[in-house]
């Protein structure tokens, strides 16, 4: 008798092991989304003991002028516990003297209730401050408040520091009348500042100017900065009657941050302009000469005295190189002046302009990689055309450089270039200077191995000044001479220019090249 066997399909093993299985998800599913059954992370706990923690114990604001607002400084807030917290209250309270306004989960709010931060997470607070006009003086004051956040009954606060000053605010101004801007408080520009022709604005010793973002101080008339300071003895850099220029970015991060603001330019028909005693910094331009189209009368700049660091085009939106000086068809004579750390020239003159550098010293260290040579020349502008007229080539009047250095890291090691130089050699004349030059080291035409110059030497070897990035000492940069410097004792004194940069006596015998005398130690 045969017996029957059954023999399990297939399908029913399969289903025999996907029973369990599928049992086993459902029991999950239904876990998770019943009520009260929520990831640990997610469940707030109201023990007391649960507290916050902070990015910053102090949330600072650099001097901010009254009025302006500040940029938006960051707190990051973080739970640290398995389970969630409700901050029951998040203010900071303004004042008289300051208003703030908070951005938390993207809403912008005077202060917040019962926001909710998940187990092991955090929470970003974004904190803005206005100061008010008080006091009314240019003094800088302090306003010291508390970001309070409120837990379980705790409450934790997170210093926030305001510094106020008041200032002289100069938006989209035309000035129409001779003017002083005085030392009193520092002056702000907004949308540049024109001066009209026949006008002159003074600036007076001691004053501070804050620029904003792409925003000029130009000239059709006169400009006279810091005319009347007369040092009695030497100076230091930090001597508080010098007129200084920078972008109105506070912070620390942005104290010598190239291009922050546009410079100062000088349009056709401004004449007899001064700048002394001056330190310009961080702009796009530094001092700008427009005269494109070789008019007259010709812009006319004189430089005592100066400095000009940090200069970049970059990012400006001109789509041309910038300098610390630049001309088209202008005139400049420049003395006793510290150009440094530019990221393309220093020193750009093109057209028929005429520059006279004594006693100059650029140190052109760029943050980044730089093509551009420190000096130039060219009959070219920068642009071909302007409004579809063409600018005119016209070959430079001239260039001459008496007892400066001419130095930097460009990486072909090439700081001069004249462009189509052979059309205006005998407009060139540059004497007892120390140069960074391999293609006019030389005795053709534009060759400069003559007049006492010293070109090239071993940066390492003979060190040119006391402190560079590539050659850095002590805790700053020093473009004063190291006492191996060979531009000591090398150049030739000249009428009138018995000073150097900081007022000391220039040794009337054997002064040194460059915008310092040394000192020994």
């Amino acid at each position: 008798m045969t017996r029957s066997i059954d023999i399990p399909s297939k399908t029913h093993q399969l289903m025999r092991f996907l029973l369990p299985l599928l049992l086993l998800l459902s029991a999950l599913t239904t876990t998770v989304l019943l009520p009260g059954c929520e990831p640990k992370e997610d469940l707030i706990t109201t023990d007391s003991s649960a507290k916050l923690e902070f990015s910053l114990d102090t949330v600072k604001f650099d001097t901010v002028f009254v009025a302006t607002g500040t940029v938006t400084k960051r707190l990051w807030v973080y739970n640290r516990n398995a389970r969630a917290v409700r901050v029951a209250e998040i203010s900071l309270p303004s004042r008289p003297a300051v208003t703030y306004s908070l951005l938390i989960n993207g809403d912008a709010v005077a202060s917040a209730r019962n926001v909710e931060i998940r187990g092991k997470d955090s929470l970003l607070v974004l904190v803005r401050a206005t100061v008010d006009p008080t006091p009314a003086d240019g003094k800088p004051f302090l306003v010291e408040d508390d970001l309070r956040f409120v837990t379980n009954g705790n409450e934790q606060a997170v210093k926030v520091l305001s510094y106020g000053q008041n200032a002289y605010f100069h938006d989209n101004e035309t000035i129409t009348s001779s003017t002083v801007w005085k030392a009193d408080k520092p002056h702000v520009i907004y949308n540049s500042v024109l001066v009209k022709p026949g006008v002159t604005l003074t600036i007076a010793a001691g004053a501070r100017i804050y620029s904003h973002f792409r925003s000029y101080l130009v000239i059709e008339g006169r400009l006279l900065c810091n005319p009347d300071y007369q040092p009695t003895g030497p100076i230091k850099p930090t001597d508080p009657n010098i007129v200084r220029f920078s972008g109105d970015r506070r912070e620390a991060e942005y104290a010598e941050r190239p291009g922050q603001w546009g410079g100062i330019e000088f349009d056709l028909g401004s004449q007899g302009n001064v700048v002394r005693y001056t330190e310009l910094k961080n702009s796009t331009l530094g001092l700008y000469l427009y005269n494109p189209f070789d008019e007259q009368p010709r812009p006319q700049v004189r430089v005592e005295n100066v400095e000009l660091r940090n200069i970049s085009t970059l990012n400006s939106g001109l789509g041309f190189d910038g300098a610390a000086l630049l001309s088209l068809s202008g005139d400049l004579t420049v003395s006793n002046t510290l150009i440094s750390n530019c990221e393309q020239y220093a020193v750009y003159a093109v057209q028929s302009s005429q520059v006279r550098l004594d006693y100059c010293t650029i140190a052109n260290y760029s943050l980044g990689t730089r093509d551009q040579p420190s000096v130039l020349t060219s009959p070219e502008a920068p642009f071909a055309s302007i409004g579809g007229r063409p600018l005119p080539v016209v070959a430079p009047r001239g260039l001459t450089i008496r007892n400066s250095i001419i130095w930097g890291s460009i990486r072909d090691g090439e700081e001069l270039e004249f462009v189509a130089g052979e059309q205006y050699a005998g407009s060139i004349s540059i004497r007892n200077s120390l140069l960074k030059t391999k293609k006019y080291d030389n005795t053709g035409p534009l060759g400069q191995q003559k007049n006492g110059n010293v070109l090239n030497p071993d940066e390492f070897a003979s060190p040119i000044f006391k402190s560079t990035p590539s050659r850095f000492r002590g805790t700053a940069l020093s473009f004063e001479l190291d006492t191996l410097s060979p531009a000591s004792n090398r150049a030739l004194p000249l009428p009138g220019l018995t000073t150097d940069l900081l007022n000391r006596p220039r040794n009337p015998n054997t002064p040194d090249m460059g915008a310092y005398e040394r000192v020994n130690p």
